[in-house]
């Protein structure tokens, strides 16, 4: 026992083990545990947020998931690039190149930045007839429009901070990664009540002064990280010398992302018709999914750490030359992501109604999340799996397996499914929610077929 606490206090520190060499079982707490911490503020953040939110109504929950199912764009880039990122600059610092690691950070950076401004633009310039396309109600829109222009204009502090922290993720440098988003999402959480009710010197600002928080959070955030890339982690540290652009190693990481952006867009715009098909039963059910499926992420967001771990481990390990070594990490860290779930999920099925109740208790919005949270909970034992196998072929560079993945469970199995079950069957909203469970297990079984092949094992990154 002494040795795990040791374990997890080095871990917090921030870990200089060699993680190709040491323990699987150590490799996998010492990269876990800030991860599952950074993804757990991640979580209390989505889960305190939504909660000052929902005190303003059921349109201003509907305007922040209408916004959150537009960000899914700017979200899809994030994780795209950072899918090469980690891969990218794991498999560098396998092969003992840390020189090779940081110039694959600085493109995917700029990479980022580039990106931001152009999305900016556009997404503040048409957040008004953005919100008409995705459904809104009139009122709706004129209470939303300038929390979404917020949200949207302000987008380079989403793909930066996603960036930076896959950087650090890959190399190795967990800790510093959990502190960056501790430091920004602690601040959102100060602030959201702050320029929501505008409390003492703040101005009073509605659901807009929840994204004004969100970006000040963000934003202070990216600065930090900037600011440890420069001063060094224990594996990866840029300098002077890698401030250039690189564009053969640019296009590299740009090819890897793409096809991980193409990856999360076909999840993410999944979930854009999902709410599409919502909103057509109105604002209650769409308010109902928004809060539910907050607190879904509030568990599923730690186990994305677990998954992420396991994608740092196959990447350094496959660039050592240890495969095998690889293949047992994703194993084991799936097996103990489904303890966790399982557990959280047996919680969430059993007070589902006491759990929804203290978000909202508007009679016609509960009901659905109740719904939604209880359906959804059935398949954490699959996702659980599922997650750790997707990020394992991210990690390995093998992204269009996940990515054809995608498109089957999400694309031709999921929205249909979903549809039919809402429209055709009768079931509305209730029968989305179930299509949700369907996909994410289909996912997890399919996910889990392909990996016991092996072929992710030559992939060249």
């Amino acid at each position: 026992m002494s040795n795990f606490w040791s374990s997890v206090r080095e871990a917090l520190r921030g870990s200089r083990q060699d993680f190709t060499a040491v323990p699987i079982g150590r490799a996998i707490l010492l990269l876990a545990v800030p991860m599952i911490l950074e993804m757990s503020m991640e979580s209390l953040f989505v889960l305190v947020d939504i909660f000052w939110v929902s005190r303003l109504g059921a349109e201003a929950v509907a305007v922040v998931g209408l916004t959150e199912a537009m960000l899914t764009i700017i979200y899809t880039v994030a994780i795209g690039l950072s899918i090469g990122a980690t891969a990218t600059v794991a498999r560098r610092i396998g092969e003992k190149n840390p020189d090779g690691a940081a110039r694959s950070a600085v493109q995917v950076l700029a990479l980022g930045a580039l990106l931001a401004v152009g999305i900016g633009i556009v997404g503040a310039s048409f957040a008004p007839r953005l919100l008409a396309l995705m459904g809104a109600a009139p009122e709706v829109i004129e209470r939303g429009k300038y929390f979404t222009t917020v949200m949207l204009g302000g987008n380079a502090t989403v793909l930066l901070l996603y960036l930076g922290n896959a950087v650090f993720r890959g190399a190795g440098d967990a800790a510093i990664a959990m502190r960056v988003l501790w430091l920004a999402n602690g601040l959102n959480i100060l602030l959201g009540p702050c320029f929501i009710f505008g409390l003492g010197p703040f101005p009073q600002l509605g659901v807009t002064g929840a994204a004004i928080a969100t970006n000040i959070g963000r934003g202070t955030g990216v600065v930090y990280l900037l600011y440890r890339l420069w001063r060094g982690g224990a594996h990866i540290r840029l300098e002077r010398r890698h401030l250039r652009l690189d564009f053969a190693t640019m296009l590299a990481v740009f090819r890897l992302s793409a096809t991980g952006m193409f990856q999360m867009l076909i999840g993410m715009t999944s979930w854009l018709a999902l709410i599409r098909i919502l909103s057509g039963f109105g604002s209650a059910a769409l308010a109902g999914y928004t809060i539910a499926i907050r607190i879904v992420i509030f568990a599923l967001l730690p186990s994305w750490g677990l998954s992420n771990a396991a994608a740092t481990l196959v990447g350094q390990n496959l660039g050592a030359g240890k495969p095998d070594r690889a293949e047992q990490a994703v194993w084991r860290a799936g097996f103990y992501n489904m303890v966790f779930l399982g557990v959280i999920g047996l919680v969430f099925v059993l007070f589902a109604g006491p759990i929804i109740s203290a978000f909202t208790r508007d009679p016609q919005v509960a009901p659905f999340g109740v719904a939604c949270l209880r359906t959804v909970s059935l398949g954490f034992l699959f996702y659980a799996y599922g997650m750790v196998m997707g990020q394992a072929f991210n990690g390995a560079g093998a992204v269009w397996t996940p990515t054809f993945i995608n498109l089957f469970c999400f694309w031709l199995w999921q929205l249909p499914l979903a549809y039919a079950l809402a429209h055709v069957f009768g079931y509305g909203p209730r029968g989305v929610f179930t299509a949700i469970t369907i996909a994410w297990s289909t996912y997890a079984v399919v996910s889990a077929t392909l990996f016991k092949r092996g072929r992710w094992k030559l992939k060249k990154v």
